[in-house]
């Protein structure tokens, strides 16, 4: 099975860590978060990986060849002259995917319990374009759903800025948080190639609502913890040992 997981971002609410390394490679309880994940994505049976790359990306092959890509094929994209954005990064990619089975998106920063295969089941079972992980936590940033899972929208509560624009009853939707893990038909790269290089997939989804099928996955007793701010360092470290 084939997976990518999305190692390029500045990491810039990680400074002053971020200074001299990747988001990628931050330490929790002794490993880089890549490590966590590709360790992560190999237990659940994903033996071929493209990681892209653009902060310090050297030091990110460097720590894959040192550890002789984990015993699996981990290849790299390369976004070190621009970055392309998650949609964009997914295009770019879209070579690697080339056996015609659904595939799995990771953000590096994402720790959870979340069982993988149990994703790539639901995937299958709903026969959608993407399987989005997402959950009930507290945000202003929210996908909506109707009662069948099915992406509709997205609302920033902060803004009040609603995408598509112009949604009305937002009561009538399941206010749901993105996660960070997704999962894709391969059909989706097709519908990319028309496409700028560089686009948000979160625009991409929302720009597609009406036409393609996405659902929700949401787990069961899930537990998450997005290490994407100084502050949650500690917290990372406590959850990465109760995860055991």
């Amino acid at each position: 099975m084939k997976a990518m997981i999305f190692a390029a971002g500045l990491g810039t609410r990680l400074k002053p860590l971020t200074d001299n390394l990747p988001k990628a490679l931050v330490p929790i309880a002794g490993k880089p978060l890549l490590e966590h994940v590709i360790i992560k994505l190999k237990a659940a049976g994903f033996n071929e990986l493209i990681i892209n790359v653009h902060h310090f990306p050297d030091l990110i092959i460097d720590f894959l060849k040192q550890n002789n890509h984990f015993g699996i094929r981990v290849v790299v994209s390369d976004e070190r002259d621009e970055l392309l954005d998650t949609g964009g990064a997914i295009r770019k990619a879209a070579w690697f995917f080339d056996d015609g089975q659904p595939f799995l998106v990771h953000n590096v920063d994402i720790l959870s319990n979340l069982d993988l295969n149990e994703l790539y089941q639901s995937h299958l079972k709903s026969q959608s374009l993407a399987t989005l992980v997402v959950s009930k936590r507290n945000t202003f940033r929210y996908l909506l759903f109707d009662d069948n899972n099915q992406l509709c929208g997205w609302v920033n509560e902060k803004t009040g800025e609603t995408k598509p624009s112009g949604m009305n009853n937002l009561l009538f939707y399941n206010k749901l948080a993105f996660a960070g893990v997704q999962m894709f038909s391969v059909e989706v790269l097709s519908l990319m190639e028309k496409l700028t290089p560089k686009f948000s997939i979160m625009d991409f989804y929302l720009s597609n609502t009406t036409t393609q099928k996405m659902c929700a996955f949401v787990p069961n007793n899930f537990k998450m913890i997005d290490v994407g701010k100084l502050n949650v360092l500690e917290e990372a470290e406590r959850f990465v040992n109760e995860l055991g």
